[in-house]
């Protein structure tokens, strides 16, 4: 059988190819990390490098990842040759299980980190600021089997929850955080935390960060505005405020697409103060904060009674940009659905935290390379991670037949 039959899924419209794509993962950083992050520490067969190979070919070629497919896929020769591993190398499903549990979840967090940043230096100065517009928010995966070590509890279903808090700049998730603790289960907790986490790798940003309605604690905003955050929220339709001034004038556009602009003022909020009573009892007293935020109000042209309240504190935006910002927001969406039908993040692999998040890690370092090989052979999710996948196992199949003189059943001889 020659070559060219074996690699059959090399398609020869493409930019780019699997081999390209793979070879974006340094071997050398993978070494360097094993070391400093001490993640081989007390670890026989499942290095954190395997670990590594494991979870990206087992999430490629694997419609539902588990533990049993993740131990088929261990024990695949063609994996073994395709990563360079020992074929005499075994592992049960039990050993994975608890090498999630206890390896070092930063060395995948830096791997992600790593190949984000060489992803996001690739931009030309023109897509640099395309791609300072930052969406973010969260998705909520249910643990439907009951066993769930630590989680949330979400709403009355009983079940307990894990909540995945992204960053997205339009292309690439470029902050991740996993949350378990009840008090994340509110956004206004958990989404100022991925806000903060992302600007601390943000040397001189000129971010703007955009926000559904989870995000309603002035407190919050005024933090955001203290340390120079720029922000674009949804507001939740009838919040007191007092109007400070109108900011609409003769030049103002009150064409916001799909919007009529009805309001653009500078305003104070009112935030509730906890109060606790001589009796031992809390409550709330409203105060209005003096910090100036920008309320923008769009009327639907074709729904008269629906209204988008927009909160920021940039200035220097027009209501149409804030507007059109804010309609970018639904990417993040589209990510959250790409990963949760192409790469299964709805599913559980690991029931402990350390292993949520190592999974997380590389299904964003996944993600990253089916997004990059899409974008340049300008293809659809689901047809980039399929094409990905074949060639990725042809790799596999055209280094046995080489080896072997190109016959296969020579290299699984014992």
């Amino acid at each position: 059988m020659s070559d060219n039959q074996i690699v059959m899924s090399v398609f020869k419209d493409h930019k780019v190819t699997a081999s390209e794509i793979l070879n974006v993962i340094p071997e050398a950083l993978l070494s360097h990390l094993s070391e400093t992050t001490k993640v081989d520490h007390y670890s026989k067969v499942l290095h954190g490098k395997k670990m590594f190979y494991l979870l990206l070919y087992g999430l490629l070629n694997n419609e539902r990842l588990s533990q049993r497919s993740l131990e088929d896929t261990f024990n695949d020769s063609v994996f073994k040759l395709l990563f360079n591993l020992d074929q005499e190398d075994k592992v049960r499903r039990s050993s994975i299980s608890e090498r999630l549990s206890k390896i070092e979840s930063n060395y995948f967090k830096e791997i992600y980190q790593c190949i984000y940043t060489q992803f996001s230096d690739l931009y030309s100065s023109t897509e640099r600021d395309k791609y300072n517009l930052i969406r973010v928010d969260s998705s909520m995966v249910y643990d439907l089997s009951g066993k769930l070590i630590e989680g949330l509890n979400h709403n009355s279903c009983g079940k307990k929850a894990v909540k995945y808090s992204l960053a997205f700049d339009g292309l690439f998730p470029c902050e991740a955080q996993v949350f378990t603790e009840q008090s994340h289960c509110s956004e206004d907790v958990a989404l100022p935390k991925v806000v903060f986490s992302h600007i601390k790798q943000q040397v001189g940003h000129t971010n703007l960060y955009v926000i559904d309605r989870g995000l309603q604690s002035s407190r919050t905003m005024k933090d955001f505005s203290k340390q120079e955050i720029s922000f674009v929220a949804r507001l939740k339709e009838n919040r007191k405020y007092e109007e400070l001034e109108s900011l609409i004038n003769d030049n103002t556009s009150l064409d916001l697409g799909e919007l009529t602009l009805l309001k653009d003022s500078k305003v104070f909020l009112y935030t509730g103060v906890k109060i606790n009573n001589t009796k031992g009892n809390t409550h709330y007293r409203e105060e209005l904060l003096d910090q100036p935020f920008r309320l923008i109000i769009g009327q639907r042209k074709d729904d008269s009674q629906k209204q988008f309240w927009f909160i920021s504190n940039d200035f220097k935006l027009t209501p149409q940009e804030i507007a059109d910002a804010y309609r970018q927001r639904w990417d993040i969406e589209v990510f959250f659905r790409f990963i949760k039908q192409e790469l299964s993040v709805s599913h559980l692999v690991s029931l402990n935290k350390n292993g949520i998040e190592v999974i997380l890690y590389m299904t964003l370092i996944v993600a990253m390379l089916i997004l990059i090989y899409k974008k340049i052979n300008n293809i659809s999710y689901t047809t980039a991670k399929r094409r990905l996948s074949m060639e990725i196992r042809n790799l596999g199949m055209a280094m046995i037949v080489q080896q072997c003189g190109g016959d296969p059943n020579l290299m699984f001889k014992t």
